[in-house]
């Protein structure tokens, strides 16, 4: 499983593991977890970097219409994953 840092402009960086990616309306989209096994904490980010950036920019998905959409192919492509959105 991929791991990968997120730093932002304010605070500490964080760490998170890739459990997969997918592409949705022209956008791209990753879903991450803080537990490398067992239950963790999920989100769904949406990489929001313009194609001149050389690293990806990423913001977690917080429209509900959006999220269930994402979490709906996600659930698809890892059928051993349940994801459940609040």
């Amino acid at each position: 499983m991929e791991k990968i840092t997120f730093c932002p402009d304010e605070g500490e960086a964080a760490e998170f593991y890739v459990l997969e990616q997918t592409r949705l309306g022209g956008n791209d989209y990753i879903l991450v977890t803080d537990s490398e096994d067992g239950d963790g904490e999920a989100l769904i980010l949406k990489d929001i970097s313009a194609l001149e950036e050389e690293q990806a920019v990423y913001e977690v998905v917080d429209s509900d219409e959006e999220l269930e959409a994402v979490a709906a192919i996600f659930s698809d492509l890892l059928e051993d994953v349940d994801l459940e959105t609040e």
